[in-house]
């Protein structure tokens, strides 16, 4: 099993690339930069990984953030993610990533763009992988200064930018606080995203649905408290973006056994699996696959079934959903299985 879900073709759309910052790297940035970390080795930082809730979480994330200063720092940091995905079957990722946690400190907005940009152009060219990028906004800031991150946003348009999300801290941060930044994303001819239902409640989901007219809701779990909203999900084709080990390390839910995925997979809803922030939540796309495998005892057609809905719910065009989904079809047919 463990080789099959390794090979299983796979698309990310839950992917913070400032979250794939492992220690090791963290480490080399923060020396080629001189920056001083409080940990005195990798195994320290290590040890700091022990959150209770989301904001413990956000406060060690953005402290990784100042080790990114240049162009190179953000190629290198895409560019170590493209391999694991390459490892790992990955063929299509869409990640976000937050300029805010990087102008904020004196970085450009281009310096980081650029910087990945070419890293996901050369994962295109080099290991195969498509990607289309979404910026995201953070929450527990200002919608002025979400509207000043737009500015920066729109005046370097690039064809990679696909979407708009929204992340950071969800309680007392809820989507209608961003509506107007939201309504001038969708004027402006983007797709919209936001985290909703992870710590805050089905509430938000609904919001993010009404008011911020998302194309897809990022975690969503909290939705089985809401049985209109399952139904709505349903009859509406909404995918969800559910990061297992991600809810696992937060404390979203207490083990991994009590996780609701494969119920709401089997209820029909589009759910599928991402890894939100590996290097800090201990796997990537194949590790959450298994810890579903191992902790829920999900098969193999509902391994496919959630490989699938991550090529249809990506913001691909439908060409190239096609090519990724022919390709999931002749894996699954050579383990005698259908989508």
């Amino acid at each position: 099993m463990s080789e099959f879900l390794n090979a299983l073709p796979k698309a990310e759309l839950h992917l913070h690339l400032e979250g794939t910052l492992e220690p090791e790297l963290m480490f080399a940035l923060a020396e080629r930069n001189q920056v001083q970390l409080p940990y005195r080795s990798v195994e320290a930082l290590r040890e700091a990984y022990n959150f209770s809730n989301l904001q413990d979480f956000l406060d060690l994330y953005y402290q990784g953030c100042d080790v990114l200063r240049s162009k190179q720092d953000f190629y290198d940091l895409t560019w170590a993610y493209l391999n694991k995905c390459a490892e790992q079957n990955v063929l299509h990722c869409e990640p976000f990533f937050d300029p805010q946690a990087h102008t904020a400190r004196g970085i450009p907005y281009e310096v980081a763009l650029d910087g990945i940009r070419q890293a996901l152009n050369d994962g295109q060219n080099q290991l195969g992988i498509s990607s289309l990028l979404i910026p995201s906004l953070l929450r527990h800031l200002s919608q002025n200064e979400a509207q000043t991150t737009l500015d920066q946003i729109f005046s370097y348009r690039n064809e990679e930018l696909i979407a708009i999300g929204l992340d950071s801290s969800e309680l007392n941060n809820p989507p209608e606080k961003f509506k107007d930044a939201f309504d001038r994303v969708r004027s402006a001819g983007l797709l919209t995203v936001a985290h909703a239902g992870e710590e805050g409640p089905p509430e938000y989901i609904q919001q993010a649905l009404d008011l911020l007219k998302v194309s897809r809701v990022d975690h969503g779990v909290r939705i089985s408290e809401a049985p209109e909203l399952i139904a709505r999900a349903k009859s509406e084709a909404i995918p969800l973006t559910v990061c297992p080990l991600s809810n696992l390390k937060l404390c979203v839910v207490e083990d991994l056994s009590q996780h609701n995925i494969l119920q709401l997979l089997d209820q029909g809803l589009m759910v599928t699996v991402n890894s939100d922030d590996p290097a800090y939540f201990g796997g990537y796309m194949t590790e959450n696959f298994q810890a579903l495998q191992d902790k829920l005892a999900m098969t193999s057609e509902q391994a496919i079934k959630l490989s699938a809905n991550s090529f249809k719910a990506s913001f691909l065009p439908k060409k190239r959903k096609e090519e990724l989904l022919q390709q999931l079809q002749q894996f699954a047919s050579s383990h005698n299985l259908n989508i």
